[in-house]
Order: structure tokens, then sequence, then C-alpha cells
């Protein structure tokens, strides 16, 4: 995917690093494809595992055009923080075999929820991937642990062909405080674009 150029907008602006519109950065040897013939070997079933802000749904949405192509029909579901049970409406939908129940943020639902999750999947048929912060005891599809090259190619990106207004210092200052919460560098960035951009115009 390659960013447009978005001056006068900020390119670290909600609008550009939601998990939809961001791009995810494979590591040598990995790529969509290979993520989902993987999750096929598994019987559609598996965890993507990884700690705050390291692309878990970004990988998603990324994967998620992928196995529709494969013929599954994803139904995804984002929970947060709080969101013990799966919505009403959710879990009324139809599922089939070829139904992908996706679940972002699957550590959110208490130990009676995920177990009602998993049995109606295993009686519909259809398939089960989640993403949480540990092991939920499925099998793994890929640990994120994004290094400081994935997120200085990141924030290339994201800047496209603008003024290098952040520079490789400034993420990898970021980068580090902030833990390799990548999610969390990016908001830093927001301001720090505003600030030195009205410099240049003072």
């Amino acid at each position: 995917m390659t960013v447009p150029f978005r001056t006068p907008n900020n390119p670290f602006a909600t609008r550009w690093v939601r998990p939809s519109a961001i791009e995810y950065f494979f590591s040598d040897g990995q790529s969509d494809e290979s993520l989902v013939e993987r999750l096929e070997e598994n019987g559609w079933w598996g965890q993507i595992i990884g700690p705050h802000g390291s692309g878990k749904s970004s990988l998603l949405a990324t994967l998620i055009p992928v196995i529709e192509s494969a013929g599954r029909q994803p139904l995804v579901i984002a929970l947060h923080d709080s969101e013990r049970r799966l919505p009403h409406d959710f879990v009324l939908e139809d599922w089939t075999s070829a139904t992908q129940i996706v679940v972002d943020g699957y550590e959110q639902l208490s130990r009676r929820s995920r177990f009602a999750l998993k049995r109606r999947c295993r009686r519909a048929g259809c398939g089960l991937l989640v993403t949480a912060h540990a092991s939920v005891g499925l099998k793994e599809l890929i640990h994120l642990k994004p290094g400081l090259n994935i997120a200085t190619r990141l924030v290339e990106t994201l800047l496209g062909p603008e003024a290098p207004l952040i520079t490789a210092g400034d993420v990898a200052a970021s980068y580090h405080a902030r833990g390799a919460n990548v999610r969390e560098m990016l908001f830093d960035f927001y301001n720090l674009y505003e600030r030195r951009r009205r410099d240049l115009r003072n």
C-alpha cells in the first residue's frame, strides 16, 4: 500500500493511523497469504498474540480480504475494556461451516463467554481467529513483536514525500520511551508534527 501525499493534513491523524487505514509491515518470510494458509492448515482456528500497540488490529484488517478470497465469510467483532460478553446481535447471526468468527480483543471476554463461543463454533463447524495479549489456548498464528526497523518504515511511509518533520531519531526515542508500543508512538507524533509544521511557517 502506498500512502498518498497528505499536506496540509497531519499524516498521524486518526483517519490515517486507524487499523483499517494503516499498512501492516510483515517481517521477512511472512505475508498475508502465508498466514492465512497456516490458519487454514489449523482448521481455521488460531490466535494472534502481541502487546498493546503491536499491530494486531492492523494485521487483522490486512488478513480479512485474504480470508474472504479463500472462500470464508468473516464475522468480525472488536471488543474493548470491560466487554465481558459478545453483543447479542453478533451471537444471533447465522453461523455456518464457511463462517470465520474473528474476535479482536478476545481476552476481554469472561471465561464463560469464551467457552460458550468456542462451543458454538465447534457445533457450527466454523473457524475462530482471535487477538489477545497473551496465549488463550488456541494454535498460535503469529506473535507480534514490532522492532524499531518496522516502526521506522511505518513512519516513513506515513510521511510520504513530505519534509522529514519526524526524524529517525524521533522514532527511536519515542519507540523506546513507549516500550515498543507503536500505536502510542504514532499518537506522540501527531502533536510533534503539528508543532514543527507551525515552526516552519513562522
